[in-house]
């Protein structure tokens, strides 16, 4: 199965030339705005992400870009997201590094560079998620990136366990701050539907 790639940049052209850049390698999905990325991220959890900063409705500064940087790490911290600027934007580059995304490209893009980054983003990730893996497993207090040795903890993470297996509809309710996004995100990855839908809270 080829590793996902999410391209984001509000020019369709250049997005359709990264896609064909890269497609023989990758399952691309494409987005244009902060609201669609955003979305296809939620969808497709994408090994790694390639993000242009100027998004609509403010192409012309970083805010968009910046916010949807945040929206995709606030829903894995672990992903991959690498920054594509111009020359002239290199400054709000690094920024977004030191903000959370894993490396940055400048305009024109080197093709060569770019399977290079694309090929290290996707096995870093393996190794993350998988070495995550193995501490759930070696560790009773720790559940799909939630930690809680308590009995009541330990029966959140078994009835998430039992969930994850149904079909049925779930709904989770409790006070802001509790961790509702967590447990739902944790019943999508242990259930069969991981790959096609996601969560909602």
């Amino acid at each position: 199965m080829k590793p996902k790639l999410l391209i984001i940049d509000d020019d369709e052209e250049i997005r359709t030339q990264m896609k064909w850049a890269v497609a023989t390698d990758y399952e691309v999905a494409m987005a244009g705005d902060r609201r669609s990325a955003i979305e296809a991220f939620r969808k497709q959890r994408p090994e790694v992400v390639l993000l242009d900063l100027g998004l609509p409705p403010s192409p012309n500064d970083t805010k968009e870009g910046m916010a949807t940087l945040a929206g995709m790490l606030t829903l894995d911290r672990l992903a991959k997201i690498i920054i594509i600027s111009g020359q002239s934007d290199r400054e709000n580059a690094v920024k977004a590094i030191g903000a959370g995304a894993y490396d940055f490209l400048c305009k024109p893009l080197d093709l060569g560079q770019l399977k290079l980054l694309l090929q290290r983003c996707v096995y870093v990730s393996e190794l993350e998620r998988d070495y995550r893996r193995l501490q759930d497993e070696e560790r009773p207090d720790m559940f799909e990136g939630m930690l809680g040795g308590s009995d009541a903890m330990q029966e959140v993470f078994k009835t998430v366990g039992k969930v994850a297996r149904s079909s049925a509809p779930v709904l989770i309710l409790g006070e802001s701050g509790t961790g509702k996004e967590m447990v739902a995100n944790a019943i999508h990855r242990r259930s069969a539907f991981k790959d096609t839908r996601s969560p909602r809270t």
